[in-house]
């Protein structure tokens, strides 16, 4: 059950709880039947509500990882649910990602090589691992940032095999990639400020922006849109495509029917200003020094409600899909780099986030993973209250 050749990394299946919670939704978090969270919480829970009455969200559970942890309690510190409620664990840095099984262990890895002994592995040459998204056949698709290729992976057959080589189509990197309802595939060329969108069988079909850095607030059409390092896409419910254009600090929309390009948050200028107001009058954080410049990361739950990691603020926001009203829901201003979240904490507005990256939206929950010291991190479960 150790891992092969790759260092001292921790035995699969390792389980060491670390949160003073009892509704921990570990079925949610590996199900594809969504398990809303309970009506009822501990103390700490209710004092939240008390504290922050206008927040719709608690803290259900935070999980740290040291160097070297992989899994805990079937959690990983970055992961994904795809559409049919599958959740994968993505370890960037060692390029590959796996299955997490509803045991709260790995049924299969994606590597190029085997990592495990007892789990089997389905062959692909990853470099640096970023989403994962379900084709109409029942096939997967993976996208990697480090060489910009798409693999197509048949679970089934334990067979991956190239389905974009980015390289040869003239990009420099992939980030996300995302499915819509025509099974086309569309991915965020990061520092190559493009949308790409692919058909199944990986030929590009279109292009938006030309690899120019620009800005446009409002409404634009696709051959006149620009970008500045776009660091995240997802599939709406409403299968149009959402994208952080985060060198602009603005988050924009892809709506495929006008064939437009719409500004929803963010005004092309840095910030922490909005909250309670108009989205399209917000701004997000800015930290010129870093590699990785304004809000990381993007996430939509079901009826469209969207949420940012406003990472050089250390706060997740959410805009609301009725109203356009934007608001930060965890985190505060006053990060510390290093520090660790208590176990027990139960007020989202109490929580560290240094360094927020890729969260995720399942059935209710909030997965937000933020890097706490080099190799370590916490992973923050949000639960939406029936508020």
């Amino acid at each position: 059950m150790f891992l092969k050749n790759h260092g001292r990394w921790t035995e699969l299946g390792i389980s060491r709880a670390r949160s003073a919670h009892s509704h921990v939704p570990d079925d949610a978090a590996r199900s594809s039947v969504c398990v809303f969270p309970p009506t009822k919480y501990g103390e700490s829970s209710k004092e939240s509500l008390e504290l922050k009455s206008l927040s719709r969200w608690i803290v259900n559970r935070i999980v740290h990882f040291r160097p070297n942890d992989l899994i805990i309690n079937g959690l990983s510190h970055f992961g994904f649910h795809d559409r049919t409620g599958k959740h994968y664990g993505i370890f960037h840095q060692k390029h590959f990602l796996g299955l997490i099984g509803k045991k709260g262990k790995l049924e299969w890895t994606l590597a190029a090589s085997q990592i495990f002994k007892e789990v089997p592995n389905i062959q692909a040459n990853l470099n640096y691992p970023m989403y994962i998204d379900n084709l109409d056949d029942g096939s997967l698709v993976v996208s990697n940032f480090g060489d910009a290729q798409l693999y197509r992976v048949d679970v089934d057959r334990k067979k991956a095999e190239v389905l974009v080589n980015g390289l040869n189509v003239g990009m420099k990197d992939a980030g996300n990639c995302v499915v819509d309802d025509e099974n086309t595939v569309w991915v965020n060329e990061v520092t190559g400020c493009k949308i790409w969108r692919f058909d199944s069988a990986g030929k590009p079909r279109l292009t938006i922006g030309n690899g120019t850095r620009g800005f446009q607030n409002g409404n634009v059409g696709f051959k006149e849109a620009r970008f500045n390092w776009i660091y995240d896409i997802r599939r709406g419910p409403d299968d149009n495509i959402y994208v952080l254009d985060s060198g602009n600090f603005a988050v924009r929309m892809i709506d495929l029917k006008l064939c437009l390009v719409q500004t929803l948050s963010g005004t092309g200028k840095p910030g922490y200003e909005g909250d309670g107001e108009d989205a399209s009058k917000a701004t997000f954080g800015s930290n010129p020094s870093a590699r990785f410049d304004g809000p990381i990361s993007l996430s939509l739950d079901e009826k469209g409600n969207i949420f940012v990691g406003d990472r050089q603020n250390h706060v997740v926001r959410m805009i609301q899909k009725n109203t356009n009203i934007i608001e930060t829901i965890a985190g505060n201003h006053e990060a510390i780099t290093g520090k660790k979240n208590r176990p027990a904490e139960a007020d989202p507005f109490k929580l560290n986030l240094p360094e927020i990256s890729s969260m995720d939206y399942h059935c209710g929950y909030l997965f937000v993973p933020t890097d706490i010291a080099p190799e370590e991190g916490d992973l923050a479960l949000l639960a939406r209250t029936r508020l």
